[in-house]
Order: structure tokens, then C-alpha cells, then sequence
């Protein structure tokens, strides 16, 4: 009976939300863990299948874009924190969205996006039968401390997992997390030709380490343009992607080991693999909209390894750029990590740059010989000069995380006004 109260309190406080513009995502979250801090875990924990976490610092919101889709495929009724906010409160709010007045779920299994540090005290309570560690880099340091205090947190995510842990074969500190693993661990990995491309945080800071001959149920071999092959139990399969950018293929061989391992005998590698070729990018994430007859990109960029691999991905394809760095506190407040970038590919095309951070990030392309087209902090005025320069001409956007929300809020209402 409490929790069928608490229940149709949370909704109505969502609903108040959505009619007042809040939009609904975290504040009834908030509240209802305040009345009752285990409602989340106690729904959750009676999934038939159980929960699943996917964290790292690189790739969360993608990944679990794909696993989701990928098990829905096998017919698995699936919750999952779809909103995009991976703190708990977040997930509590969507659970308020989904739960019937009954307080019970209409799913198998929850597949959840957790933040490094929210996710510890969340699998604390809910243990998880399921994980995935895409990767620990220098994202949001100023946030969570060093690197080494963000692989702990990791740990505890692995170290909670009852059956479970799918796990990163190339990066050293990731693979570091299964002696802590209680039960099974399964890798994912990529060929080793394609080493000098997805360089681990020790090795992108010239810190050449070892790594340990690991078999892998899930690896990249290889990939040109959009067509990617996996190895998947030995076997190769080949396959056209609608996803782009070469970071978002390594998330997809994550994404199959994951899924491999959680439908177990039911899992199909030739299926899988056709559905993979429909599975579209998440928001904000190599995103491509078409905004009155302009093809605009939006690539989402928050470390050095995330924008050195955005870049060489599209660094063969023609197109007008810009880039948009702000330092909110879901960005990080620290930008420094721009200056472990190399931009020289960009030499040739004047960038348009914006946010907040705009004079730091022209003034780090200008050591790299860059000279930028127009520099504003006001996104929306950037935004609508940008596009308006070349309208005939294809755009990509490379933008932290509240200046993608941002640009893309203005893009798809189509509401180039003078917000920031």
C-alpha cells in the first residue's frame, strides 16, 4: 500500500513538472528517494532477468543505446534510463514514468547508464547481474579527483556484479578490475592493428605499458568508412553501419559482448549483426539532422582520446566546423585538456568556436596554426552565423556536453535566438 502511495505521489509531481516546462527528468526522482531512499532498488531488484550497468568515463550513453535495442530485438521487455540522466535520482524518476499504480515494472530486465560515482552508492543497494567497463580516461577530473580514485569506483561496480562482468580488454586499468570480479568475466577488444588509433589514457599520456594476452568474445578486426567486421566465438562477420565515428564502433563490439553474454544460448551472431546496421546514433552523438536543407553533424567531445578519435574520423570528409566548449560542472570546470589535443587536421577549414570557453579553445588552435573564422561566445548567434555562412554546405559540430544540449535544442526547435 506505501509503495502504491508513493507511486501515484511521484507521478503527480512528474506531471506538475512537465505542465510547469521542468521537463520532468530528476526533480520527482528526487523527492520520492528522499521518502523512500530503496524505492528504486526494491522494483528493480524483482526484474526477472535483473540489472545490468554500463559505466566508464567514454561511450555510456551510446553503448547503452545499442545493448538496449539489441535485447529488445530478442523480444526482452526492457527498462532503461532513456532520459539520459545516469544519476539515481534520474533513473527514480523514470522508474515513476514506467511503474504502474501498482508500483510493479512491465519489464525483464533494466538496463542502466550509471555515472562512476552515482553508480557506487546504486549498486550498493541494487547488486547488478550484469556490467559493462567501456573505459577510465581523464574526463571530469575536477570532478571526481585522479584517474586512479575514477578506476575505483569502477571497481566497485565490477566487485558488486553477481554474475557477469564485460570488461575492456586495452586498457590496462580496466582489465585491472577482474581480480575484484566475484564471479565471470568476459572481454571485448580490437585488433591489434588498430592499437595506434585507440590509444588507452596510459598510452595517450606516453605511458607505454604491457598488456595482457586476454581472450576476447567480442573484437573489432577491422573497419572502413561504415563497414565494420567483428570476430564474434572465432567467426567473422562484416557489416554496414548507420552509426558513425570510430569510437562508437569499439562501443558496438562492447554492446555485443555485453548482449552475448546476457541471452546466453539465444544469442545469434548473424542476427545480432544485422541489427546492428539499423541501430542509429544516440543524440548529440555523431547525431545528423537536416536543418532546412543543411546537413549538420553533432559530435559530442569531453576528453583528449574522445576528440582526437572524433577527429580522425572525419578528418577525410569535407565539411564547414565548428566547435563549442563550455565548462559548466557537467562539463568539466577544467579545460586543459584541450592543449593534449592535436588539431592540426583542422588547418584548412576556419572554424567557427563558441561557449563559454570560446577564447581558450582559439586561442589553443592558434598554436596549432589555425586561424578561426568568427569567435562568440553566444552560442545561439555562433550557431546562426555558422549556418548561415555556407548554408549549401555540410556541418559538423564538435561541442562539450551542455553546449551540445544547447545546439541542439536550438537546432531541432529551430530557435536561433540570443540564449547562451
Amino acid at each position: 500500500m506505501r509503495k502504491r502511495l508513493i507511486t501515484i505521489f511521484g507521478k503527480s509531481i512528474k506531471k506538475i513538472s512537465v505542465l510547469r516546462g521542468g521537463g520532468g527528468s530528476a526533480l520527482p526522482g528526487l523527492i520520492i528517494e528522499k521518502i523512500d531512499k530503496n524505492y528504486a532498488s526494491n522494483i528493480l531488484n524483482k526484474l526477472p532477468l535483473g540489472m545490468v550497468v554500463i559505466s566508464g568515463t567514454n561511450g555510456k550513453t551510446t553503448t547503452t543505446k545499442i545493448v538496449v535495442e539489441l535485447l529488445e530485438s530478442y523480444g526482452l521487455k526492457v527498462f532503461t534510463n532513456q532520459t539520459g540522466s545516469n544519476f539515481s535520482r534520474g533513473i527514480t524518476s523514470e522508474l515513476i514514468s514506467r511503474v504502474g499504480l501498482n508500483g510493479k515494472l512491465n519489464a525483464d530486465i533494466a538496463v542502466l547508464e550509471l555515472d562512476e560515482a552515482h553508480a557506487v552508492s546504486f549498486v550498493h543497494k541494487s547488486k547488478p547481474n550484469f556490467c559493462l567497463i567501456l573505459n577510465v580516461l581523464r574526463d571530469q577530473l575536477d570532478r571526481y579527483g585522479e584517474i586512479d580514485k575514477a578506476a575505483d569506483m569502477l571497481t566497485k561496480i565490477v566487485s558488486s556484479t553477481k554474475k557477469t562482468a564485460v570488461l575492456n580488454r586495452e586498457d590496462n586499468l580496466v582489465v585491472g578490475m577482474s581480480k575484484h570480479a566475484k564471479n565471470h568475466v568476459q572481454y571485448f577488444g580490437f585488433d591489434e592493428s588498430m592499437s595506434r588509433i585507440f590509444l588507452s589514457d596510459e598510452e595517450l599520456h606516453g605511458k607505454i605499458a604491457p598488456k595482457e594476452q586476454l581472450n576476447a568474445g567480442v573484437i573489432l578486426r577491422s573497419f572502413v568508412d561504415k563497414n565494420a567486421t567483428f570476430e564474434i566465438d572465432k567467426k567473422l562477420y562484416s557489416t554496414d553501419l548507420s552509426i558513425s565515428g570510430i569510437y562508437n564502433i569499439y562501443n558496438i563490439a562492447a554492446a555485443i559482448c555485453l548482449v552475448k553474454e546476457i541471452v546466453g544460448e539465444k544469442f545469434d551472431a548473424e542476427f545480432t549483426i544485422a541489427e546492428i546496421s539499423n541501430i542509429q546514433p544516440s543524440f548529440g552523438r555523431g547525431e545528423k539532422l537536416l536543418i532546412d536543407g543543411t546537413h549538420i553533424e553533432i559530435v559530442l567531445v569531453k576528453n583528449p582520446a574522445g576528440f582526437k578519435l572524433a577527429l580522425s574520423s572525419y578528418e577525410n570528409k569535407v565539411s564547414d566546423t565548428m566547435i563549442a566548449i563550455n565548462d559548466n560542472y557537467a562539463d568539466s570546470r577544467d579545460v586543459s585538456w584541450l592543449w593534449d589535443v592535436d588539431f592540426r587536421c583542422l588547418q584548412n577549414t576556419r572554424p567557427t568556436v563558441s561557449g563559454t570557453r570560446a577564447a581558450d579553445m582559439a586561442l589553443r588552435l592558434q598554436y596549432d596554426d589555425i586561424e578561426c573564422e568568427d569567435i562568440n561566445n553566444n552560442i545561439s548567434q555562433a550557431l546562426k552565423s555558422f549556418i548561415k555562412r555556407y548554408p549549401d554546405r555540410p556541418k559538423r559540430i564538435y561541442c562539450t556536453y551542455t553546449a551540445m544540449l544547447k545546439i541542439r535544442s536550438l537546432l531541432t526547435g529551430k530557435s536561433l535566438g540570443d540564449n547562451k
